[in-house]
């Protein structure tokens, strides 16, 4: 029976995390249906099947991080689906089930790595209905898969009794029914879910019901020292004291992780200079409005960073160091002949830079239809790794949270990243009067082993020109 590992999606990809499962067992699947969504160090992917058969066993629970190269599914030919007998052959031995998320659904679309994703977006099946009994339902129905076992695989819904199964096991085998984030809940918490009755439709355990566990031992809870809760790692730690019972815990992993080993990596790497300019932006925000209007324009998003990510391309053509890596195992500087331009995205997973390909040959629409695709699909969690890889400068934009400016940290691998600020209106000096204009902060932070000053003040002044007027980009 053969078992799909999970592949390395990604240069350099280690782990991924099980987000959600798209079959079940007993489902069909042919080649390239999707059947997982996983998290990876960069983004979300959807993992179609290299085989056609039947789910015979999903061997990884949701929520769960394995290696690359675990087996994650076993899918069976057809012919070795079972069929309905009067009682099994044989007892077979306990077998452990994750069953925490049941009712969950999901969607999208995602990146295939096998031939093509199917136009339906993967392989669809009918909702699954839970009776009474539903545990041990579907221990038996599982357990049909496994070798030595011969049991029926039956829905509630195709069968007007529940099938024969065999003793019910213990709850050191069956896991409760749970979704991920309550089971993390209740590890945190020290909540035996097998112990709770549950509350939620199927038999499911919710959050409601570990909280209220944990609010029915308050009493012993509170009689601590400020009434917190450590767990004997913490104590261990000494952090127990700042444990409390409404405090939650949540693993750093995924794209948090991959962006804290980065940071940490690129700030204790490269020493960082960081520069600041405060500019007149009038004239882009009055360019914006004209070219809103546009026909070319009219269906594209065209913001003042549009025009400020086109300044900085003509800019690193007039200081190429800035486009460059720092190749300190060889030696050697690395000037890139194109520019790939990242764009840092806030998401609810956490920051990422997708970017956009030689963005220095596009023109200004071919560049506002790149980055408008990048960040609607950087927001969905559905960047593809190739995307977020082989970046050579970056831009990151603090100005949408009404923050003036920061101190941004490179990228590694690359030598220089810029900060635009919000866009405000404040008094400003022209001709020697105080009139209201639209004022912006940069701030440039730069590689200085190989950057030097000079340089860096050179190009921050030149993104600056054509932000306080854009016409200068026919001198340059």
């Amino acid at each position: 029976m053969p078992e799909y590992k999970l592949p390395d999606v990604g240069e350099g990809l280690t782990e991924a995390e099980i987000v959600f499962w798209k079959v079940a067992v007993g489902d069909t699947v042919a080649i390239n249906d999707v059947v997982v969504e996983i998290e990876t160090a960069k983004s979300l992917v959807e993992l179609p099947s290299p085989y056609a058969g039947i789910v015979a066993a999903l061997l990884v629970a949701e929520g769960e991080t394995v290696p690359v190269g675990t087996p994650i599914i076993a899918i069976g030919e057809p012919a070795e689906a079972p069929t309905a007998v009067s009682a099994p052959a044989a007892p077979a031995p306990p077998v452990e089930i994750d069953l925490s998320n049941p009712a969950a659904t999901g969607g999208g679309e995602g990146e295939s790595l096998v031939g093509r994703t199917k136009a339906e977006g993967g392989v669809t099946r009918r909702p699954r209905r839970v009776a009474t009994g539903a545990v041990a339902a579907q221990v038996q129905t599982q357990a049909a898969f496994m070798p030595g076992a011969a049991a029926p695989l039956v829905e509630a819904e195709d069968a007007p009794a529940p099938p024969p199964v065999r003793a019910a096991p213990s709850r050191s085998v069956i896991r409760a029914l749970a979704k991920p984030p309550v089971r993390r809940l209740a590890r945190e918490l020290g909540v035996d879910l097998t112990a709770l009755t549950p509350s939620g439709p199927g038999g499911i355990v919710t959050r409601a019901d570990v909280e209220a566990a944990v609010g029915a031992s308050g009493d012993a809870a509170m009689a601590a020292p400020g009434g917190l809760l450590p767990r004997p790692a913490d104590a261990a730690r000494g952090v127990g004291s700042l444990v409390g019972p409404r405090d939650t815990r949540e693993p750093v992993k995924g794209v948090r992780k991959a962006m804290a080993e980065a940071m940490v990596a690129s700030a204790f790497t490269a020493p960082h200079v960081t520069e600041w300019i405060t500019v007149d932006a009038t004239a882009t925000v009055e360019l914006v409005e004209r070219l809103r209007s546009r026909r070319e324009l009219r269906d594209l998003r065209v913001t003042p960073l549009l025009l400020l990510a086109r300044a900085a391309l003509v800019a690193l053509r007039r200081t190429p160091i800035l486009n460059s890596t720092f190749d300190a195992a060889a030696g050697e500087v690395v000037v890139h002949g194109g520019v790939n331009l990242g764009i840092a995205a806030a998401t609810p997973r956490g920051l990422v830079v997708p970017n956009v390909k030689d963005a220095d040959a596009l023109s200004l629409v071919e560049l506002a239809a790149a980055l408008g695709e990048l960040t609607e699909t950087a927001r969905a969690g559905r960047t593809p790794p190739a995307a977020m890889a082989g970046g050579t400068f970056t831009i990151t934009n603090v100005g949408v949270f009404g923050v003036d400016a920061g101190t941004p940290i490179i990228n590694p691998g690359e030598s220089g990243i810029l900060c635009v600020g919000a866009i405000r209106k404040q008094p400003w000096v022209v001709d020697d009067e105080i009139v209201v204009r639209h004022v912006t902060t940069l701030a440039l932070s730069f590689d200085h082993r190989h950057v030097d000053g000079e340089a860096g003040s050179r190009f921050l002044a030149d993104v600056a020109a054509l932000v306080e007027d854009p016409a200068l980009a026919v001198l340059f």
